[in-house]
């Protein structure tokens, strides 16, 4: 029987609800996007208050009368359930720490373009920003590249012979990076082509690419996690 879920997150901009997007997209489940839908950013308020165990912030899941929140959470419950993680302890385990390897790297991209704070706008701190970015672009973006290429090695996926969600959040950061700093990730992809031909391999799975096709795939934009300013990508 297929299963229903909500998901929450700002309507507008992939972010980190689009992680949990692909997930769902792979594994072939309906999902509504409630903040997208009518009256959906006041149905997402009121659930953030809602129940004794709320989500801090979107994105958030909605199901069998649980609230998820934190998107490797999330991730962890959806991959268990649908195949998209190992049936072992130990694999699920690893699976989820490649998942939170991926976070500091999401959080360390949007930290180039916001690295005084997000409730100032990019424009406030610009000089910060470019100091930032010239230190992503040059050593953290190749060390973190140079980990995940390690580990993938001459496997099709991350955790092994079958893919699993973490596979999905590499492309997908992988995507974010050629957006926001396409000259950078070029230089880095070009000493890891294994990543550049996974990168491929992701993106042409049948659900995925029809997703990345379909008007539910929002485009990347300068509101979201990667921001494409050419002056950050030394």
């Amino acid at each position: 029987m297929a299963q229903s879920y909500e998901l929450f997150y700002w309507p507008g901009i992939q972010g980190r609800g689009e992680f949990v997007r692909l997930a769902l997209e792979e594994a072939g489940e309906d999902y509504a996007d409630v903040a997208r839908g009518p009256g959906g950013i006041d149905a997402m308020m009121a659930a953030l208050k809602e129940g004794r165990t709320p989500a801090f912030a979107p994105p958030f899941l909605r199901a069998d009368g649980m609230t998820i929140g934190q998107t490797a959470a999330i991730l962890m419950f959806l991959g268990e359930r649908h195949g998209l993680a190992p049936q072992d302890p130990a694999g699920r385990l690893w699976t989820h720490q490649l998942q939170l390897t991926i976070a500091d790297l999401v959080g360390e991209a949007h930290d180039t373009h916001h690295p005084l704070g997000a409730s100032l706008y990019y424009e406030d701190q610009q000089d910060e920003a470019r100091r930032r970015a010239a230190e992503f672009t040059a050593a953290r973006i190749p060390k973190f590249l140079h980990y995940f290429g390690h580990v993938l090695g001459e496997q099709a996926f991350l955790a092994g012979p079958e893919l699993t969600y973490a596979d999905l959040s590499l492309f997908q950061v992988l995507e974010g990076l050629a957006y926001a700093f396409p000259k950078a990730l070029a230089r880095a992809l070009a000493e890891h082509p294994n990543l550049a031909a996974f990168r491929q391999r992701i993106a042409t799975r049948p659900r995925i690419a029809a997703y990345l096709t379909s008007p539910r795939r929002l485009p990347f934009n300068e509101q979201g996690i990667f921001r494409r300013y050419p002056e950050l990508d030394a």
